[in-house]
C-alpha cells in the first residue's frame, strides 16, 4: 500500500535549511498496524503528513496504491484524502456548533452524498463507536473520550483503507485513552491499515511494530519482544535500554 523511497522532507527558516525528514526508506502494507515514535521535532509529524498528502516530499517518491503522489494534481489529492485516508488528530478538530451525528457526515457532505445515505452512513459510525444514544450532542456536551470517538467516526465513515492517527489518546484519560485503543484495534482487525504517531509505549507495543526516528530518520524498527520492552522516550537513557531514545543514528 505504501511506499516511501529515499523521501527528504526540507523547510527554509530564515537563512537556515532544516531537514525534517531524510532519506526515509518504508514499506507499509494493506492492513498493517505500524506506530512511529520517537523524541518531539524528529519527524513523525512530518511524515505523518507526507503519508496522509497534506504535504509533499521535497525529493523521493512516495506510493500510495502503488501510485506516485507527487505526479497527483490538486484535484487527486483532495479525492485521495477524502475517500482513501481518514485522519484522526489529538484535539478533535469537530465543528462546535454541530451535533456529533452532523460533524460525521460532513465529509459526505463535501463529497456530495444524498441526505438520506448521508445520514444513514453516519448513524451506522456512531453506532460502531458506541456514541448512538449522544448523537444530538454538541461536542462542548461530550467529553473528551467521545469526542475523540466522534472524530474517529467522521475518519471512517467515507470507507478509508488507511487511517492515520497523531497521539489519538494524547488529551484523554487511561479509560478513555483505552476505549479509544480498543476501537482502533478492532478497525485494523477488519483490514483497516493504521499508522499512529506516538510517545506513549503502551500505544506503540499494540502495534505489530514500531518505527523509531530520530533527527529526521528512522533509526530502528521494532517487532516482536524487542516492541514489547518498550519502556519510554524520555531523555537521559544509557545505550543498550530498551527505551526508544537510545537509538543513534
Amino acid at each position: 500500500m505504501i511506499g516511501l523511497e529515499n523521501v527528504c522532507r526540507s523547510f527554509a527558516v530564515g537563512d537556515s535549511e532544516v531537514r525534517a525528514l531524510v532519506d526515509v526508506n518504508e514499506q507499509i502494507e494493506n492492513g498493517e498496524h505500524v506506530a512511529i515514535m520517537g523524541p518531539s521535532g524528529s519527524g513523525k509529524s512530518t511524515l505523518l503528513n507526507i503519508l496522509g498528502c497534506l504535504d509533499q516530499p521535497t525529493s523521493g517518491t512516495y506510493l500510495l496504491d502503488g501510485r506516485e503522489v507527487s505526479g497527483l494534481d490538486e484535484a487527486e489529492l483532495t479525492e485521495v484524502r477524502r475517500n482513501r485516508i481518514g485522519f484522526v488528530f489529538q484535539f478533535f478538530h469537530l465543528v462546535s456548533r454541530l451535533t456529533a451525528l452532523e460533524n460525521v457526515e460532513l465529509p459526505m457532505v463535501f463529497a456530495g452524498t444524498a441526505p438520506p445515505e448521508r445520514r444513514a452512513r453516519a448513524l451506522k459510525a456512531i453506532e460502531h463507536v458506541g456514541l448512538n444514544d449522544r448523537a444530538d450532542h454538541r461536542p462542548d456536551q461530550l467529553s473528551g473520550g467521545e469526542r475523540q470517538r466522534v472524530a474517529l467516526a467522521r475518519a471512517t465513515v467515507m470507507g478509508p483503507g488507511l487511517l492515520l492517527a497523531d497521539e489519538p489518546t494524547g488529551n484523554l484519560d487511561s479509560k478513555s485513552g483505552t476505549q479509544v485503543l480498543d476501537l482502533l484495534d478492532r478497525l485494523n482487525e477488519n483490514g483497516l491499515t493504521l499508522v499512529v504517531v506516538t510517545h506513549d509505549p503502551a500505544v506503540a507495543r499494540r502495534a505489530d511494530r514500531a518505527l523509531v526516528m530520530t533527527d529526521g530518520r528512522i533509526v530502528r524498527r521494532l517487532r516482536g519482544k524487542e516492541l514489547e520492552s518498550i519502556q519510554g522516550i524520555g531523555p537521559g537513557i544509557a545505550p543498550g535500554t530498551t527505551d526508544v531514545t537510545s537509538v543513534s543514528t
